[in-house]
């Protein structure tokens, strides 16, 4: 298969090429939103961009428009032909340092492993590297290298877009096991966050350990302030 300039694939590797930089490294998380679960944060360099790989990744976009087969299929390919990192920050930390430091904390753990790995294989420096960020923030006390944020740079850097299918990927197969443990809050399909039967089971069952309780003052102020009638 042939792909065009005009193919999204080829804008995403563009992109990445566009900053002049050796390698770039890409991270993105996926759980900011849900009530429930930790946060995870992927990392992603890719060391080799050769024409079958990127034909491989061709249908690679931000994880969020992708089915689960689709994200799936591309998590193997991903996982198999780049350096690349997963970490989560469980809710007892969320719930300390809060969600926007957690995220940035995943990330530059996530970050700073495949960063290790490379200049480990390859013999490279620092400076070699630029790490491009998802959204408008940079990662707090990192400087090992350049860094830029990329708001939407999941539909934008084929670094990112890779990144956000491993933390996607990564964190739907998390809650899966959480749901084992609690099936009775439907996690297994609605990943934590606060649908109708969500919020409904919390009311009957109340919260249990993987929980974000910060997440749910304003849900449980409502219902005090309901119960007042």
């Amino acid at each position: 298969m042939e792909l065009s300039e005009d193919s999204h694939i080829i804008k995403l590797f563009n992109y990445d090429s566009s900053y002049k930089k050796k390698f770039i490294i890409g991270t993105d998380e996926a759980g900011r939103g849900p009530a429930a679960g930790g946060v995870f944060a992927s990392a992603v360099c890719f060391l080799d961009k050769s024409e079958d790989l990127i034909e491989r990744l061709s249908i690679l976009n931000d994880s969020k428009q992708l089915s689960k087969k689709k994200r799936e299929s591309l998590y193997d390919i991903i996982k198999e032909n780049s350096i690349n990192s997963t970490t989560c920050i469980e809710v007892d930390e969320i719930e300390r340092i809060n969600i926007l430091n957690a995220s940035l904390k995943a990330m530059k753990l996530a970050v700073e492993n495949v960063l290790s790995q490379a200049i480990k294989k390859e013999g490279l420096k620092n400076k070699d590297f630029l790490v491009l960020v998802d959204g408008n923030k940079i990662i707090k006390d990192f400087n090992l290298c350049e860094q830029k944020w990329v708001i939407k740079g999941d539909s934008t850097s084929a670094s990112i877009a890779a990144a956000s299918i491993l933390a996607k990927v990564s964190r739907d197969r998390y809650m899966e096991k959480l749901d084992e443990e609690f099936p009775e809050y439907g996690w297994i399909k609605n990943a934590g966050y606060l649908t109708k039967e969500h919020l409904n089971a919390i009311d009957k069952y109340g919260l249990c350990k993987y929980h974000r309780p910060s997440f749910l003052n304003k849900h449980f102020a409502k219902q005090e302030q309901l119960s007042l009638f």
